[in-house]
């Protein structure tokens, strides 16, 4: 990058504050400039007041030091809990999909009314092939199509109109596809029901992660985010659930899908009732109101520093027209590669797959209707228990470690499932696994869902929405969703024909993939926990390989705020 044309610019950004003195009731800072020169000079002292000796707590909540050794004060209200729970809901509509489309696809009755040529073909193919079928895969794909498509009008209404209107929209067109779904008389108006739903799904995804981001505290940002993956897991448990009932019924398959209607109720009242977060509302040019909410969700009056970056941040969101061509600039090169990687990773590690088509899956390696379904929910448990164990480490040990740990999990379990079925798992017609290895299989894939659902599952939506500036979050979080439909939309497609000519290798397909996301996330995916959203520039410009699309220029706005004694 070029040279800046200010006076001064600092040091280094873990080098802005250097402490020179520490007491029971401040902390004493000195600053350091670079002249033009090279020599370094030393500036006057001054105090940051209420801050504790060695916690860093305040006696109003919490503190949370940034990169630029700025200080954000607050604490995790009961009003901000709540609105993060609310809003996380949107996961229950993208969960209960995944869930509830694997049921109903292995239920006879669904097919015999959409997809009879399946049960009339079934018996004559091998164990691999019993369900490969294009028309299945469209119902069970065209949501994500569709989602992929309105992710990027979700974009202009989230930073328009603000994060609640889509949230609104969002619910109100699952809500629709619900009632189509449930409804549906012919293979048209069942597609036409999985499309309203992927528009919902698309309105839900680009805007609760950048809701839940917005709105909570830096230090916590992490688990609170995690929610929207909890509630997904919730969905999709309750998903198998529902269908491990009404699969005992002929016109069970209506039940499991109208009742879509539940979580697209909850998303509807949360875009009705939740308050809009502050970043939104002032880069809406409604800043009274934005402190004002900054300031409840906070549970402080003393929201200085954390005011001044979202207001500064706004403000080069506006100078910014065109935010997609703006995504584009070298200096936004690593938030643009995170963006595309990390959701195209979270799709082919595999996940997607095996929980869209779990009680077909079953079916496949012998288990029968019951068994498969039950295996189902088994899996949909331990997806929700292995997300809590995320929530409680994402913000105490950061994002890299339980990347590296989940994706070791993942490979070794994919190797020795590929390694059973290809050895234990007959090709013929009526091929089943013996059932202690099918026992064996059932074990290593609910680890697989485990590692997952600690790891990517969760990661894969918070870190992307968690490092992005203003000016083009919300663009970029629609690039993030739109490539997360896209090769969910691709796999969902291809999977049932892939297992039908990979048979036993798509799980060393899906492994070989892990193994390079893992190199990935080691080499050039910074750690993020603890720093605030609004400084997250900073984490680039550290690192050893981005530090060099990272120019100087992110240290331009805090001179200038220190020459105007607002630092």
């Amino acid at each position: 990058m070029g040279t800046r044309s200010h006076s001064s610019v600092f040091e280094s950004p873990v080098s802005l504050f250097r402490p020179e003195q520490q007491g029971s009731s401040y902390r004493r800072f000195k600053t350091y400039e670079l002249l033009r020169g090279g020599d370094r000079r030393e500036n006057e002292e001054f105090v940051i007041q209420g801050i504790s000796s060695d916690k860093g707590t305040m006696a109003g909540g919490g503190m949370v030091t940034g990169p630029t050794g700025k200080h954000y004060e607050g604490r995790v209200t009961l009003f901000v809990a709540m609105a993060c729970i609310v809003a996380a809901s949107g996961g229950l509509i993208f969960g209960y999909d995944i869930g509830i489309s694997g049921g109903v696809t292995s239920m006879d009755s669904f097919l015999g009314k959409f997809f009879p040529s399946i049960l009339k073909n079934r018996e004559d193919k091998n164990t691999y092939c019993r369900y490969d079928n294009q028309g299945l895969q469209i119902f069970t794909s065209s949501l994500y199509l569709a989602g992929l498509i309105s992710t990027f009008a979700a974009s202009w209404t989230t930073s328009h109109w603000g994060r609640r209107p889509s949230m609104l929209i969002g619910g109100v067109s699952f809500l629709i596809g619900a009632i189509l779904n449930a409804a549906a008389q012919n293979l048209e108006m069942l597609i036409l029901g999985r499309i309203m739903l992927g528009v919902g799904v698309g309105f839900g995804n680009q805007c609760v992660p950048l809701y839940l981001s917005e709105m909570a505290p830096a230090k916590l940002r992490g688990a609170l985010n995690i929610m929207f993956q909890l509630a997904t897991t919730i969905g999709i448990l309750a998903a198998n659930l529902i269908n491990y009932g009404t699969g005992k019924v002929n016109w069970g398959w209506r039940l499991s899908l109208g009742l879509a209607a539940v979580p697209a109720s909850i998303l509807t009242l949360g875009g009705l009732l939740l308050p809009e977060t502050p970043n939104n509302l002032i880069e809406r040019s409604r800043l009274s109101e934005g402190r004002a909410m900054l300031e409840r969700i906070r549970g402080t009056a003393n929201v200085d520093a954390e005011y001044d970056d979202i207001v500064l941040a706004s403000e080069q969101a506006k100078a910014v027209r065109h935010p997609l061509r703006n995504l584009l600039k070298r200096q936004n090169r690593p938030q643009l590669t995170v963006a595309i990687l990390i959701p195209f990773f979270q799709q082919v590690t595999g996940i997607n797959a095996i929980m869209f088509y779990a009680p077909v899956l079953f079916k496949t390696i012998g288990f029968k209707n019951d068994a498969s379904l039950y295996s189902a929910v088994i899996t949909g448990a331990v997806n929700v228990v292995a997300t809590l164990v995320s929530i409680a480490t994402v913000d105490r040990y950061g994002r890299k470690i339980l990347f590296f740990e989940g994706g070791i999990q993942m490979i070794i379990c994919q190797v020795l499932i590929g390694v059973i079925l290809k050895f234990k798992l007959p090709l013929d017609i009526n091929g089943e696994l013996p059932k202690g290895w099918a026992a064996a299989v059932v074990v290593l894939i609910c680890v697989y869902v485990a590692a997952f659902a600690w790891s990517w599952g969760p990661l894969g939506w918070l870190v992307p929405s968690e490092v992005f500036p203003l000016e083009i979050r919300s663009a970029a979080q629609s690039v993030t969703v739109g490539t997360n439909f896209l090769f969910t939309f691709i796999i969902g497609q291809a999977f049932l024909t892939m297992l039908c000519h990979f048979r036993w290798g798509i799980f060393l397909f899906f492994g070989g993939w892990v193994v390079i996301m893992t190199l990935y996330v080691a080499f050039f995916l910074p750690e993020t926990k603890n720093t605030p959203i609004e400084e997250m520039a900073y984490v680039w410009k550290k690192h050893w390989f981005w530090k060099r699309y990272v120019g100087d220029d992110i240290y331009t706005n805090d001179v200038e705020r220190l020459d105007n004694g607002k630092l």
